[in-house]
Order: structure tokens, then sequence, then C-alpha cells
């Protein structure tokens, strides 16, 4: 995978995340998530987007995996498995964990793409 090819997918990334902290600024607890089908949807949507954020990952992982591990700061292991879990095992996706990857996790992620794209 050329560097152009992984600048263009954290690009996707970084806009991916863009959408996510959108959607995600009016949610202020867990069950905001759940309490109406406005939440639900806000709900499939980031997961939607968290999905697409881990099949970027796994697609430069796969074709060159030194690359994510020069950054260390994150877990993409965690990132690649959650994108599994909303592919293939979605009724298994806990509204409070997604609320707590938007609101602990992602703010950190967008400085480790940032970096790297820097």
């Amino acid at each position: 995978m050329s560097d152009g090819i992984i600048r263009e997918n954290l690009l996707l990334i970084s806009e991916s995340l863009d959408v996510i902290n959108k959607r995600f600024s009016i949610i202020n607890t867990p069950d905001d998530l759940v309490m109406d089908d406005y939440g639900v949807t806000i709900l499939d949507s980031i997961a939607m987007r968290l999905q697409v954020i881990g099949e970027l990952l796994k697609k430069i992982d796969k074709e060159n995996s030194a690359f994510l591990k020069k950054h260390k700061e994150i877990n993409w292991e965690n990132i690649m498995r959650l994108r599994d879990i909303v592919s293939h095992h979605y009724e298994k996706v806990d509204h409070e964990i997604i609320f707590d990857i938007c609101a602990n996790h992602l703010p950190k992620l967008r400085k480790a793409i940032q970096k790297m794209l820097a």
C-alpha cells in the first residue's frame, strides 16, 4: 500500500471522526442513545462510522502492519475488533460502550490520526 493510499485512508478516518463528533455532540448520557427512535438513529449512525474506521484500519494494517505499530498510543486491535462486532454481531453492540468510546477514546484517536497525517 503506497503512502498516498495510507494518507487517503487516514483522511477518510478523519472524516468519519468529524461525522461522529457532530452527531455525538447532542448526546449527554448513554441513555440518550436508546431513549427514543432519534437516539437509536444516532447510535446506529455512529456505529456505522466506527465500522468504517475499523475497516480502513484493517486495510492499512493488512498492507503495512508496521505503520500502525509506530503509533502505540492507540490500541488499534480494539478498534478493528469493534468493526467485527458491528459488522457481524450488531445485536451485541452496547450503547454504554459506544458512549464511552465517543466520550473518552475518540479524542485520543483524532490526535493520533492528525499526528499521522502531519
